[in-house]
């Protein structure tokens, strides 16, 4: 039977009882990892954009290498850090001062490094898309009296967003596959689901093929929603 040429609701329907609910349950944590990881990764990347735009020498260079490392080290290697070796140390400290242990669960781990990551690739997004703003229409907002958030809320973010959504939609993607390393420390998402049902039932080509068809149709479906989005921004602009 060529599983790949099936849909994902014939997949799961082939599936044993219990296993595509369970594939759809691993599905539902992947995304709010992956959407959590997202959202504070598009804060930390405005606020590290801005620091590199306007902050001082200090600010900068620290950005720098927070950018630099965290796009340098894997991201595996950033799951294992915050799940073993960074409560190991806090613990230790708190030891110390006689207080009580400390335990971050895999679910923080995942949202903490998706964040960190996000932050660094979106720093550069944001900071290259603001950069491209053109001056004069700061400087027009700047001699109208407007204070520095509603310039920013009017002028600056309208006029940055069509040339950071085409980036930011990258990163949502690798957001959501980048959950998937997350079955290194148990935490069941939809591949560490697709695997034990795979072994359970000794159907591996039918449930990878089934988390794979998972993962496209939530591609698909993100495309869709940031073209839209980049429609709605680029509304009135000339297109050639």
């Amino acid at each position: 039977m060529n599983y790949r040429d099936m849909s994902v609701m014939e997949l799961l329907a082939l599936a044993p009882p219990g296993w595509g609910g369970a594939l759809l349950n691993g599905l539902w944590l992947s995304l709010q990892v992956a959407g959590a990881g997202y959202l504070l990764g598009l804060v930390i990347g405005m606020a590290g954009a801005a620091g590199k735009l306007s902050g001082g020498p200090v600010t900068r260079d620290l950005l720098t290498c927070y950018t630099t490392l965290t796009r340098a080290v894997p991201e595996l290697v950033l799951i294992l850090l915050l799940y073993f070796a960074v409560p190991e140390a806090i613990n230790q400290l708190l030891a110390t001062l006689g207080l009580g242990r400390v335990d971050i669960g895999p679910f923080a781990s995942g949202v903490a490094v998706i964040a960190l990551v996000q932050g660094a690739y979106a720093t550069e997004v944001m900071r290259g898309a603001i950069r491209a703003v053109p001056v004069g229409q700061l400087e027009a907002a700047h001699s109208l009296g407007m204070a520095p958030l509603t310039v920013f809320r009017r002028i600056t973010l309208p006029a940055m967003l069509p040339g950071a959504l085409p980036g930011l939609s990258n990163l949502w993607l690798i957001a959501t596959k980048d959950t998937a390393l997350l079955a290194v420390v148990g935490f069941t998402e939809l591949t560490l689901a697709a695997r034990q049902a795979a072994g359970a039932t000794k159907q591996h080509m039918l449930f990878l093929c089934a988390a794979g068809v998972l993962y496209l149709i939530v591609s698909l479906i993100s495309n869709l929603a940031f073209k839209g989005l980049e429609r709605r921004a680029t509304r009135g602009m000339r297109h050639d």
